[in-house]
């Protein structure tokens, strides 16, 4: 690896470490400028599904819970910051990624011009973006998929970016969750007299433990989906940016 490349990598490893464990923004944009890929925001920036997801999922599992809808909603209050940064990094790698993949886009391109007038191709803001019908496009995400499939069954590098992201940031909220937990105020009474007592079903480490994994379980399923659509994207932008 050349000085230049190794010293760049370095840089960009420094930039996605303080976005994603110093909760650095600005490191994002620097990032953004970098690439030249600033004004292509919109097409990075995730839908953020995992928390939802999340959410659903433990309150799911909880239901013999007493508030178990309460403890899925301090959860998803607890961590939504961390998931959304993960999630951004994940599109952000997925798009970059695509982007600079000069093979695929020659083949979407060559695709783009037998089938785009070259005046339409100059005007387009969105290519073969959200493209479902389209036969010949559709055989090209297919397998572009299968291929980002095999790299990373093979590399594993978006597995462990997560499972580490996870271990080192989530998984102490997750743990220390009973701590957050809205107290719920009960009315007790008889013939003569009532009380008011404090009440809040406490999770047990078994349960708190089986939270983290549903949690590292959902945001690996839908992280590798992100990182392919944001691929995808990517990809496509890739081809406009040589018509603009």
């Amino acid at each position: 690896m050349g000085v230049a490349k190794k010293s760049a990598l370095n840089i960009y490893s420094g930039l996605i470490y303080k976005f994603l464990y110093k909760n650095d923004i600005n490191s994002i944009h620097i990032l953004l400028n970098l690439f030249d890929i600033e004004d292509n925001i919109t097409n990075i920036c995730p839908k953020y599904i995992s928390t939802y997801h999340i959410k659903r999922h433990i309150s799911r599992h909880l239901k013999n819970k007493k508030n178990n809808h309460l403890i899925s909603l301090n959860l998803g209050q607890l961590i939504h910051e961390d998931i959304h940064r993960l999630e951004f990094y994940i599109c952000l790698e997925g798009y970059r990624n695509g982007y600079f993949n000069n093979s695929w886009a020659n083949l979407l391109e060559k695709v783009a011009i037998e089938n785009i007038p070259l005046e339409d191709l100059y005007k387009k803001k969105y290519l073969y973006h959200f493209e479902q019908k389209n036969k010949q496009i559709k055989n090209i995400r297919e397998l572009m998929d299968k291929k980002l499939d095999e790299i990373e069954s093979k590399n594993k590098n978006l597995y462990n970016s997560i499972v580490k992201y996870c271990d080192n940031v989530l998984k102490s909220k997750v743990l220390s969750l009973n701590k957050f937990l809205d107290k719920q105020l009960t009315i007790e009474y008889d013939s003569k007299t009532f009380s008011i007592k404090e009440d809040y079903s406490l999770l047990t480490l078994e349960e708190l433990n089986y939270i983290y994994n549903e949690i590292v379980k959902v945001v690996l399923k839908s992280g590798f989906k992100l990182y392919k659509e944001a691929y995808w994207y990517g990809l496509n932008d890739r081809v406009l940016r040589r018509y603009r």
